[in-house]
């Protein structure tokens, strides 16, 4: 099995048991359904919908603008992920997390032209090579907005000690049920014994 292969199989999302992916359906349609149900109706509000939005020549459907970690007493640490350039500057940089330190990670995007079900952040994490973390964080369900959602992961606590420090790779994506892969990028991070 090639690198590659192993890389995608580690992200692929956890199925639940019984669980189907909603059937597809366009905003236009979502806004006509059950008129007279008041559940319902809070439930499209909650997604926001709305006529369509995004430009037309853009075909995302989800745009993720920044991945962010912040720590009680730091200033947040920032990772552009508008673009392909600054994804591929990524290489070249690392966030540093002070060993034993709290943070949280936090991700901004925006969705556009429809409904996303079931949108979900995983990654995995390897230290020279052996894979030594895995998260999967369901972000949930959206509509298009002209403005970004934010959604911020639980907090976590980084390993400390003389093993625990030193660099790491990580592999992120962004999927939903219908399993479309929304974007994926490598980045790096350091555990170091201070800030």
């Amino acid at each position: 099995m090639s690198e590659h292969q192993e890389s995608t199989d580690d992200l692929a999302p956890t199925a639940t048991a019984g669980y189907k992916a909603p059937e597809k359906k366009t905003v236009a349609e979502l806004a006509q359904l059950d008129a007279g149900d008041e559940s319902l109706a809070k439930w499209k509000e909650s997604l926001g919908l709305k006529a369509a939005s995004g430009p037309s020549d853009d075909p995302r459907k989800v745009i993720v603008l920044s991945l962010g970690m912040e720590s009680p007493g730091r200033p947040d640490a920032i990772v552009d992920l508008s673009t392909p350039a600054a994804i591929a500057a990524l290489k070249d940089q690392h966030m540093n997390i002070k060993e034993g330190a709290e943070y949280r990670l936090k991700v901004t995007f925006k969705v556009q032209h429809d409904v996303v079900s079931g949108l979900k952040y995983l990654h995995i994490v390897k230290r020279k090579g052996i894979r030594v973390d895995k998260m999967e964080e369901m972000l949930g369900s959206y509509g298009p907005a002209d403005t970004p959602y934010e959604k911020k992961f639980l907090a976590e606590e980084a390993p400390s000690g003389m093993l625990a420090r030193g660099h790491y790779e990580v592999k992120s994506k962004f999927v939903d049920d219908d399993l479309t892969s929304h974007l994926e990028w490598n980045w790096s991070f350091d555990i170091t014994k201070a800030w």
